[in-house]
């Protein structure tokens, strides 16, 4: 029913008029993407933006970052120093201007940057705005000018003249407000995988961290850059050749005045790996959804390959190479550097180029460079195309056997089906859940206590392939893998679409024990080769049972709490009271129905951890070395970041 809207209180006094920072704590998610620690990460990245346009447009080549004890974190870079000199147009230091205003700083004209990171990005105003307090160091002109803001930007200390120096720089140091983000804890593994890949793509900078939490302190530096970054990358694969790299500068619309498009390209094929890795940046700023500049790399190597084997007479016909065998086991890293007036992001986080000039620069970029290296390198060229036509022939046999099922009335993996896979009813699909359980017994309490209407139940028997190791073909062979292809709907692979899937949420629910950590791993690295989409768009959850059941009578009554770690298990000593007794769950099986619906299954009452691909880069080590096939490497990594003295001492106390 349509309401009058003569009554509704809405008039001009209605209308709030948000002044400085105010609306980007208002709204934080619209300005940094979220409040978790991604957003809390992004606020650093706005300030070492800044360090690092000035390292490219060379000056200075050392930028430090330290994380403090108190939960600060500064930047410091010796670039020129933030201007400290009035703005005409307002009448305040320009460096007050900076921190203070949205849309303000020397990127929005090529006079102070020919490239930056920074134009289409929040700001450094934005990182003021959502933090306790913010201090402001410039080292400029013989003199160190200091400011400071609190609350969310509130100008606490007008700058001042400290003292003279004859240094240059600055340095930027704050603390993130409590109040706004989830979390406020900065990790040294996040923020040192972001300055190595800003390292690989600013040859011979230095990027300096230290964390004064552990008195860790590690450095970046590379000659070779986007080399070296590429050799990390695989460096547990078996290459198929050698790193190749190309660099140049293409010229814009008959260079009309505008800076030349900088291009740098670094590739390599390996012979154990069946994936594609593309990571793409433009002026230093990961773009993590592409854009043109991926768009048009795919179409030069597409075009070159495809030429070079018919050329050498190594195709059947008229038959082309598709692009996704081509770029089987393929690792390319493309960094861009961009003049400002034809630099396009799509969104406020720089995830996507949109600059169209973009495609046609890295298509013909490529594909002149690739072509030449081909004809130089014959052999390797041969090879090249082989791996792609085995690669080309994989497919189209997987494309029969799936379409010879669809024609069959009981198709193989239907009679897989039916015997494990306990359906929901609903046909929500969004609104479905699928709990993947470790072993026939986790799930038969599974479908006792699950919720018939919307929670399927598909439980594994032993551990599946480690998908990292091993063919697509074989991986397609393999009975729970699938299973669960087929339960989820939505085909794998280059065939995988997202908007096909029947769940809205897949749970990995296993035993808290290595085992159960073992198949989420080998689980999460098949989501991540074959299915990924599934987790960049946060469908894939880990369910988080209980490892404990404190309880005893009182008047002829159970009273209970469940714990989760030690912590929690000493909470709910206290909450019961003394003479009380302890389950441990050794599995999910040990459980009775009422116990796993209302611990881990129940959404009302359990915790999820979603799973989530924060950074590629450092997705892409921690798979290959946990999931590679040298044991050595996994080892020592365990080694260095599982305390297992914490672990053993846990279960010893609860003994």
């Amino acid at each position: 029913m349509a309401k009058n809207v003569n009554n509704l209180n809405y008039n001009e006094d209605s209308i709030e008029l948000l002044e400085g920072l105010e609306g980007v704590r208002k709204r934080p998610a619209m300005y940094i993407g979220s409040t978790n620690a991604i957003g809390l990460h992004h606020l650093v990245w706005e300030v070492v933006d800044n360090a690092v346009d000035e390292a490219m447009s060379g000056y200075g080549d050392l930028i430090t970052v330290t994380i403090h004890k108190d939960g600060s974190i500064s930047v410091q870079d010796e670039g020129r120093g933030i201007p400290t000199g009035l703005h005409k147009k307002t009448g305040v230091p320009a460096v007050q201007l900076i921190f203070s205003t949205l849309h303000s700083g020397g990127k929005f004209t090529e006079s102070a940057y020919k490239t930056s990171a920074g134009l289409h990005g929040v700001g450094a105003s934005v990182t003021n705005a959502l933090s306790e307090w913010l201090d402001v160091t410039v080292f400029r002109e013989g003199k160190i000018h200091h400011l400071r803001f609190e609350n969310g930007g509130k100008l606490m200390q007008p700058m001042e003249i400290l003292g003279n120096t004859n240094r240059h720089g600055t340095l930027v140091t704050f603390k993130p407000d409590a109040k706004v983000f989830s979390t406020v804890d900065f990790k040294w593994d996040t923020i040192c995988n972001h300055l190595q890949e800003s390292a690989f793509l600013l040859k011979k900078v230095h990027f300096l961290v230290k964390d004064e939490r552990s008195s860790l302190e590690t450095e970046f530096y590379y000659e070779d850059g986007l080399s070296e970054y590429i050799a990390i990358v695989n460096q547990n694969k078996t290459p198929m050749n050698g790193i190749i790299s190309f660099e140049d500068t293409y010229e814009i619309n008959g260079n009309k005045g505008i800076e030349p498009l900088q291009m740098e390209i670094a590739m390599q094929y390996c012979n154990d790996d069946y994936q594609e890795t593309v990571l793409s940046y433009v002026n230093n700023v990961r773009t993590h959804d592409g854009g043109t500049h991926e768009t048009g790399f795919r179409m030069g190597l597409t075009r070159a390959v495809n030429d070079f084997a018919f050329e050498n007479s190594l195709l059947r016909g008229k038959e082309k190479l598709d692009g996704t065998d081509i770029r089987e086991g393929l690792t390319a890293i493309i960094s861009l550097r961009i003049p400002e007036e034809i630099l396009e992001f799509e969104g406020q986080t720089k995830g996507k180029l949109g600059t169209s000039d973009a495609m046609a620069a890295v298509n013909t970029f490529i594909y002149n460079r690739l072509t030449y290296y081909l004809r130089e390198n014959h052999e390797f060229a041969v090879n090249l195309v082989r791996k792609c036509i085995d690669a080309q022939n994989a497919r189209k046999a997987a494309r029969k056997a799936k379409e010879e099922a669809r024609k069959t009335k009981k198709p193989k993996n239907d009679y897989i089906l039916s015997g494990k896979l306990t359906p929901a009813q609903s046909k929500n699909y969004a609104l479905n859940e699928l709990f993947i359980v470790e072993g026939d017994s986790a799930g038969g309490t599974a479908r006792s206590g699950r919720d018939r209407t919307y929670q399927a139940i598909l439980p594994l028997r032993g551990k599946p392939l480690n998908t990292d190791t091993v063919t697509m073909e074989k991986m397609l062979k393999n009975e729970e893998f699938a299973t669960l292809i087929n339960t989820i709907g939505a085909g794998v692979g280059k065939d995988f679409e997202i908007e096909d899937i029947h769940y809205g949420k897949i749970i990995i629910m296993t035993d808290a024990d290595t085992d159960g950590a073992h198949i989420q791993t080998l689980l999460l690295t098949f989501f991540y080769h074959y299915m990924k989409p599934l987790i960049q768009k946060g469908h894939v959850y880990i369910a988080v049972p209980p490892l404990y059941r404190v309880h005893k009578e009182v008047n002829k009554k159970i009273a209970y709490q469940y714990a989760w770690d030690n912590q929690s298990l000493e909470d709910a000593k206290k909450a019961i009271g003394a003479n009380y007794r302890i389950n441990r769950y050794k599995g999910l099986g040990e459980m009775n129905a009422e116990q796993l619906w209302e611990t881990t299954m129940n959404p009302a009452s359990r915790t999820l951890i979603r799973v989530g691909v924060e950074d590629p880069l450092l997705v892409e080590k921690r798979v290959s070395i946990l999931m590679g096939k040298d044991a050595g490497i996994r080892r020592k990594w365990i080694e260095e970041n599982v305390d297992f003295q914490t672990v053993d001492r846990f279960i010893d106390e609860v003994k």
